[in-house]
């Protein structure tokens, strides 16, 4: 059953709210693997673990420049591993970033990107699809390679983000009324 009681929190809020949180939940676990483990690939995946981590943040900046011009204060450039705390401040200022760009999405609102004669358009609705399915496309394929290492990856799904942000509540029928 649905509690509209507690509020009225948007889903574009939860959304990138998941989508950063996993992010950094992430990149807490990989910093704890050893330098091989980081190098280890898989078939199908996009690289090693280090080089997806940094095509998923990479993107996300990507994303954010595309629309409004906008960079984090500390960049790395693409094939470099700037460290994990660049990468988890990174990730702070797109969540954020890319919420505001969600929430100032109308459903005409276009992106033109110019290059010499040639431009690319699609909706601002469009690119925020991507920018949320592309971080979950590259999380689970280093879940994946974490998985075939031997350890167990970090739990990112939206069930552990509601356990861990006190949203999800579990008791017995009528305790509530209590």
């Amino acid at each position: 059953m649905l509690d509209t009681k507690r509020g009225g929190t948007s889903v574009l809020n939860k959304l990138f709210a998941h989508n950063t949180w996993a992010n950094l939940k992430l990149l807490d676990y990989c910093e704890g693997l050893s330098a091989a483990q980081l190098d280890t690939t898989a078939i199908g995946g996009f690289g090693s673990i280090r080089d997806t981590l940094v095509h998923i943040i990479g993107a996300e900046v990507s994303y954010v420049y595309r629309v409004n011009g906008r960079l984090p204060t500390t960049s790395f450039s693409k094939g470099q591993f700037p460290g994990f705390e660049v990468l988890k401040d990174t990730v702070r200022w797109t969540g954020d970033e890319l919420l505001q760009l969600a929430f100032s999405t109308q459903q005409d609102t276009t992106v033109r990107e110019h290059e010499k004669r040639l431009y690319v358009e699609y909706t601002l609705a469009s690119l925020m699809v991507q920018a949320v399915s592309h971080s979950i496309e590259h999380r689970t394929q280093i879940a994946t390679i974490i998985t075939q290492l031997g350890p167990v990856p970090p739990d990112m799904s939206g069930w552990k983000y509601m356990e861990e942000t006190g949203e999800l509540q579990e008791g017995e029928e009528g305790a509530e009324a209590a």
